[in-house]
């Protein structure tokens, strides 16, 4: 694995991870690393539920085997109450769900660092936020602390430019008759 050594040594003992971090932290390098450890992504299809936002999480839980879900319940803790005035999740929801990952061996890994572009209020507000939250969590789920900045670069994809053809339409208009 190419996540620093003590950060690789601290996940593999889990078996469930539920990855979350600031807005604008790449996962991309997170999920890659514990895709070559064994772990399964799994993300919850759509948004949250609008009666339970847990049930997806409960249902990706169920699955067998090593998995990393991407997070989306704690993100509403963090920015639902910055943007919208509330939560949609509840924080007995979110200790709820705490509990289940810990019961299915698991932890949390809340992403640090990282580029948050400007400094502002939002940021300033977020970062404490999501300190608070996972300094609650972790009286139910072990957490554990990535600092973004230590993790391996995504590499720069190129984008090719298309291949430059005709137009089917143009193509069929050689070949119609009006007969």
């Amino acid at each position: 694995m190419n996540l620093p050594q003590t950060t690789a040594e601290a996940v593999a003992r889990y078996r469930t991870l539920v990855v979350e971090g600031h807005e604008g932290i790449r996962r991309t390098p997170v999920f890659a690393e514990l895709a070559r450890a064994g772990f399964v992504l799994r993300r919850p299809p759509g948004g949250l539920h609008h009666l339970d936002p847990t049930l997806p999480y409960r249902e990706l839980l169920s699955a067998p085997g090593r998995l990393v879900i991407d997070g989306g319940i704690i993100r509403e803790l963090v920015y639902g109450p910055l943007r919208h005035g509330r939560s949609r999740v509840t924080w007995i929801q979110a200790l709820d769900h705490a509990e289940a990952v810990a019961e299915r061996d698991g932890a949390m890994l809340h992403l640090v660092g990282g580029q948050h572009g400007d400094d502002d209020s939002e940021t300033v507000a977020a970062t404490l936020a999501y300190a608070r939250v996972f300094r609650t969590l972790a009286q139910h789920v072990p957490v554990v602390t990535i600092d973004a900045a230590e993790l391996p670069a995504e590499p720069g994809r190129r984008i090719r430019a298309p291949a430059s053809r005709q137009s089917q339409l143009r193509q069929q208009a050689r070949q119609l008759t009006v007969g």
